[in-house]
């Protein structure tokens, strides 16, 4: 892409950018920038407009060094780097909305996480577009974090986001499967006898 940008150019550029970073830098996080990522999250989309993310912001060192050390034992070990970042996000889900537990037993889907994700992306695109580096991580021991930071029943810890400077970042890029192979046009298709078969893309006209 050129040096100069439209607005969706760079929207796009932004996305393709953003890594998951695990090696940080001790450079704080300005409050005005953590106050941004959380207001794109704030401004995520959901189900009935159910909203049901919360953000516990852990800056104090003390309080994210014992977190860390609490939720990163044992198994799940490979995910101290957390501790690196100036900041960690814990992101949670009320979890007792009506419309969440209905479309649950109906369609069989977790719509709690679906609108999870979406802010979740929200954030970390936020924090990309600022220079700054995340990475999403649910790899940790839930019911250790719960206790550190006195979790109320309702809320369920879905994901921790470590929130900083990058000290590297990866030099290559991340593989991505071909557009082709994961979109198709007015059908499902599948593979007959070697070959792509089925829908084709209506032409344009």
């Amino acid at each position: 892409m050129p040096d100069t940008y439209t607005l969706v150019e760079a929207t796009l550029k932004v996305i393709q950018d953003r890594r998951s970073i695990r090696e940080f830098a001790p450079e704080d996080v300005a409050d005005q920038e953590l106050d941004m990522i959380l207001e794109a999250g704030r401004q995520a989309p959901s189900g009935e407009n159910a909203q049901p993310w919360r953000f516990i912001v852990i800056d104090d060192h003390s309080l994210k060094e014992n977190l860390c050390s609490e939720a990163f034992t044992g198994i799940y070990k490979m995910s101290r780097f957390a501790a690196q970042a100036p900041v960690v996000i814990v992101v949670l889900c009320r979890m007792d909305f009506v419309a969440h537990r209905l479309g649950g037993q109906i369609q069989r889907t977790g719509f709690h996480l679906i609108d999870i994700g979406i802010a979740g992306e929200h954030f970390v695109l936020q924090a990309e577009e600022l220079g700054l580096a995340t990475c999403w991580m649910g790899w940790f021991n839930n019911r250790k974090a719960r206790r550190v930071l006195k979790v109320p029943r309702r809320y369920k810890i879905i994901a921790f986001l470590p929130v900083g400077y990058a000290a590297s970042r990866p030099p290559r890029e991340t593989v991505r499967i071909a557009l082709d192979e994961i979109a198709w046009w007015n059908g499902f298709e599948k593979k007959e006898e070697g070959r792509e078969c089925g829908s084709e893309r209506k032409p344009e006209s």
